[in-house]
């Protein structure tokens, strides 16, 4: 009877997706994290704070890599599909009622014009992640639709990171080479990249 009733209990939650757990309690610091948009599914933000330059064997900034930590928080509706489909997957759910969305660890590198989703985890509510894993390849920048929400996103980190590139170098916790301390500003790889959905 018990399996019967646990039967029932998991159609209930595949085909009425009206049926929704909490979202546990927590709150996105806005001394590091800005918010970039809302979708009916999910809230974009990025660690502004973090986002840096990479940082080359001998100290010095390599001005083409721009490595960026991102938060998307997820609805109800959301939520519970991730949940699903780890269950399809025969993936532990253990500490997925405490979920609450994912960090996108972005690498943007300006010589290939290209982003890189670098790895994703799942995030509970004290944003310890619930698992990780490498996510994708490197997309073009220029093949992103105006409509992509991804586009949109992208798009206003690097808006943002132009307007405040001297303060991100200075975050960056490298130096500039020789070579790039005597590049006018307006040349720097950050100024020339493509903007996704342009």
């Amino acid at each position: 009877m018990k399996k019967f009733l646990a039967g029932i209990l998991a159609a209930a939650i595949l085909f009425f997706p009206s049926i929704s757990f909490a979202v546990p309690e927590f709150t996105i610091p806005e001394e590091v994290y800005k918010w970039i948009q809302s979708t009916p599914r999910g809230n974009y933000y990025f660690n502004y704070q973090v986002c840096g330059y990479k940082i080359n064997d001998d100290d010095t900034l390599d001005l083409n890599i721009l490595e960026v930590p991102t938060i998307i928080t997820y609805d109800n509706i959301q939520i519970e599909d991730v949940i699903q489909k780890r269950k399809w997957r025969g993936k532990s759910t253990r500490g997925y009622n405490n979920l609450i969305g994912r960090a996108d660890y972005l690498v943007f590198n300006f010589a290939d014009d290209t982003v890189q989703i670098e790895r994703r985890a799942d995030l509970d509510h004290t944003f310890t992640e619930l698992d990780s894993y490498d996510a994708g390849e490197p997309m073009k920048l220029a093949e992103f639709s105006p409509k992509d929400v991804s586009s949109t996103f992208y798009r206003e980190i690097l808006e943002w990171v132009q307007k405040n590139n001297d303060w991100v170098i200075r975050r960056s916790r490298g130096k500039l080479s020789a070579k790039d301390a005597k590049l006018n500003p307006a040349d720097f790889p950050i100024f020339k990249v493509t903007m996704p959905g342009n």
